[in-house]
């Protein structure tokens, strides 16, 4: 994962986990020669005898500073940290000038239209990829839509899913910046059903999956007909399981036709939505 660098400024929020005065004070100590027991005694006594030994101790401030210099997009700075101990007073202004760097790097603000990659866990963002999604606005606004989004991305997996609701949750603003994209875009490539035209090749004409024309309860030579025969059925039908079969049929014709339009290739000699219509017979 990376991070996209920005500018220092003087109403920077905190950043979440940096050592504080005491911490710092330790460390530098240690840095100019103090002994490591000696150090932490004398500036973090309440941390002794806490199940952690006082090299313990500093090594977990090295990490922390490590750790917030990568999510800041400084990879260079974590390498200073990452030092053996018996380096430490070779490195320790190297270690003062990270230091002083970290605390006035700004935290980053993710932008609508950033790529994935800058905020998002590698392996989510290569799934989210292969699935047509390169920037966080592709991304956005499938969050909010539904609960177990992340079903319809084969790979995801609800873990990385988690991780993914967990950063918008944090940046809200995300959410409401891609609604108002949504609202200022031009029309859609995506029309009603009711205007509709599927190309002979892909619109069921086959009929692989359903009753002979002259046995088949439905009037309709293709699929979008055997959907406007559904249709026009609906209010005839009282009975729950009608309906479900009918929410299933049409659920599954637009899933297929969403599918088909990022495929390189259409050919097909008989749809996967005309297996609905096999239900309905």
């Amino acid at each position: 994962m990376q991070t996209r660098l920005t500018s220092p400024t003087s109403t920077d929020p905190a950043i979440d986990g940096f050592p504080d005065a005491d911490e710092l004070a330790a460390l530098r100590a240690w840095y100019a020669g103090m002994p490591v027991r000696q150090a932490v005694a004398r500036y973090l006594p309440d941390r002794i005898g806490a199940r952690q030994s006082a090299r313990g101790v500093l090594g977990g401030v090295r990490r922390r500073l490590g750790k917030i210099a990568r999510q800041l997009g400084r990879p260079d700075l974590a390498a200073v940290f990452a030092h053996p101990d018996g380096e430490r007073l070779r490195e320790a202004k190297a270690v003062a000038d990270a230091i002083g760097v970290l605390r006035h790097v700004r935290l980053p603000v993710p932008q609508i239209s950033d790529d994935l990659g800058l905020w998002l866990p590698a392996r989510a963002v290569a799934t989210l990829r292969a699935h047509g999604m390169a920037t966080l606005a592709d991304l956005t606004v499938r969050i909010p839509r539904r609960r177990q989004w992340w079903k319809v991305i084969p790979g995801l997996g609800p873990a990385s899913a988690r991780k993914i609701e967990a950063f918008f949750a944090a940046h809200p603003a995300l959410t409401e910046r891609a609604r108002a994209l949504l609202a200022l875009s031009p029309a859609s490539p995506i029309v009603p059903w009711e205007q509709l035209r599927l190309p002979h090749e892909v619109d069921g004409s086959a009929g692989a999956y359903r009753a002979p024309r002259a046995t088949c309860t439905l009037d309709a030579d293709n699929d979008y007909q055997a959907v406007q025969t559904l249709r026009a059925r609906e209010r005839k039908w009282t009975s729950a399981g009608a309906l479900k079969i009918l929410g299933s049929a049409v659920s599954r014709m637009s899933i297929w036709l969403a599918e088909k339009v990022d495929r390189t290739t259409i050919g097909c000699p008989s749809s996967a939505a005309s297996f609905a219509w096999s239900e309905a017979r």
